[in-house]
């Protein structure tokens, strides 16, 4: 039995992600007549352009047009159409994996194995991912996980959200715990002019504190399905839809999951060494896509209808990842987001001194659903932020944990973050249902971040 993950489809129960994106692009359309257009002069910093301080000024209005708005999408498409591909390169490389039989015998096989000891591979996994989120940055690279651990969870006698949230809060809360990011805290704090990876004791700290929270709430959930699966959360596929394997994996499943597994192996030395990202880790999963057919015994019209079957699963989560970049073209375009930038600062001055670094927190959590870019978003506000954050008597450093919070947490949460819609897809789960689930957690996670905020204000974390 096939365990291909369907797509979720838009019509799901719960909130719509494309009427409620082309709402959002709707308000932010409405937006560019009503809030002044505006510019900070840009100065470049280590090959990146980075806002100069005291240069804001008003300029002219640009409104969108009705027709721009429609326009917009098409622009938005081609704005995110790196993630769109690699999406559907990954959902097709899924396809033919899938068609060899290899993930069906490995997932039942190892279900078996592990069926008095499931409980354990959850803090085990989700450490990989955390060390993986705070290390290297893992982020859009989730979504080829998502596909293994779905089934693999299913099979254990959990549910699609276990599974799901196994890849993506373990990876969360070391992207947003960043002890050394360097997509993240390695930009901001170049940007800031402190030394790289500076102050990672406080930040050691926060990864233990995260990681036991997110490890707790997962496994939590994994207990109240598996002693009453009536309470799971699935996506498109269900327990019935895994196999169960008696005896061994046929030798051919075994050197094709061999085969898979040297695919992360490269991927991460690639990545580490070469500095991978989306164009060569897309070309190394179609390339080992072709090999592991070609060791499946798949003929190579199978592979190509494998490969076309596994994309189209991942259609409805490619485009969405299109819509959400629409949202930040308007922005662009009407010069609105230095006039945001401008304003807020204004408000932080205004804001009592302890409460200015969870200021600065509240507003890069915001920021965040415009530019869901750990790098991008470092580029655009630090240079800001780091000045600012002397003028309110909060060290550079505590300006940058702040944003490191803000980006992080905020990822698993935004429909604008397109790795999420896209796993999302993959898992079968809709986003709203995700939303319901994973709030509770959020809500302890940014509880966590202010009173790691106010301790680093407190003990003017720096050097500086």
């Amino acid at each position: 039995m096939s365990t291909k993950i369907k797509e979720n489809e838009p019509q799901t129960k719960g909130i719509n992600v494309y009427v409620l994106i082309f709402s959002l692009i709707l308000f932010a359309a409405a937006l560019t007549y009503i809030v002044p257009a505006g510019q900070f002069e840009r100065t470049e910093v280590g090959g990146r352009d980075v806002i100069a301080p005291g240069t804001f000024e008003y300029v002219e209005s640009n409104p969108v047009s009705v027709l721009g708005i429609f326009s917009s999408i098409h622009s938005g498409m081609y704005a995110g159409a790196n993630i769109i591909f690699f999406v559907l390169i990954v959902g097709g490389t899924f396809g033919i994996l899938t068609k060899t039989g290899a993930l069906s015998s490995f997932i039942a096989m190892l279900s078996v194995k592990m069926a008095k000891r499931e409980m354990l591979l959850i803090p085990v996994l989700m450490l990989f991912f955390a060390f993986a989120g705070s290390l290297m940055g893992m982020s859009d690279e989730t979504i080829v996980y998502v596909g293994i651990l779905v089934p693999l969870a299913i099979a254990l006698g959990f549910d699609s959200m276990t599974g799901f949230a196994i890849v993506m809060l373990g990876a969360s809360v070391g992207f947003s715990s960043a002890v050394m990011n360097p997509f993240t805290i390695g930009i901001a704090q170049e940007i800031a002019g402190l030394p790289m990876f500076s102050g990672i004791g406080l930040r050691i700290a926060l990864f233990i504190v995260l990681y036991i929270l997110a490890t707790t709430f997962v496994m939590h959930h994994a207990k109240k399905v598996k002693q009453d699966p009536s309470k799971g959360i699935f996506g498109t596929q269900t327990a019935q839809d895994v196999p169960k394997l008696e005896g061994k994996m046929p030798m051919r499943h075994k050197l094709v999951m061999l085969l898979f597994l040297s695919n992360f192996i490269v991927l991460m030395y690639g990545v580490k060494v070469h500095d991978w990202y989306i164009t060569e880790i897309a070309g190394l999963f179609l390339m080992y896509g072709v090999l592991i057919g070609l060791v499946g015994k798949l003929a190579p019209s199978e592979i190509a209808d494998a490969f076309i079957d596994g994309a189209r699963e991942l259609v409805s989560g490619a485009l969405i990842i299109g819509f959400a970049q629409t949202i930040l073209i308007i922005f662009n375009e009407a010069q609105l987001i230095d006039t945001i930038l401008y304003g807020v600062a204004a408000v932080l001055g205004s804001l009592p001194s302890v409460l200015n670094a969870v200021g600065m927190f509240v507003f890069q959590t915001g920021l965040n659903f415009l530019v869901p870019s750990g790098s991008g978003q470092a580029a655009l506000t630090m240079p800001i932020m780091a000045p600012l954050s002397e003028m309110l008597g909060v060290t550079r450093q505590t300006a940058v944990l702040a944003y490191q919070l803000g980006d992080g947490m905020s990822n698993m949460i935004f429909p604008t973050v397109g790795y999420l819609m896209a796993s999302l897809s993959l898992a079968g789960i809709s986003w709203s249902k995700w939303l319901r689930w994973v709030m509770p957690f959020i809500i302890m996670e940014m509880i966590v971040a202010i009173i790691f905020l106010v301790i680093a204000q407190m003990i003017q974390y720096g050097p500086f």
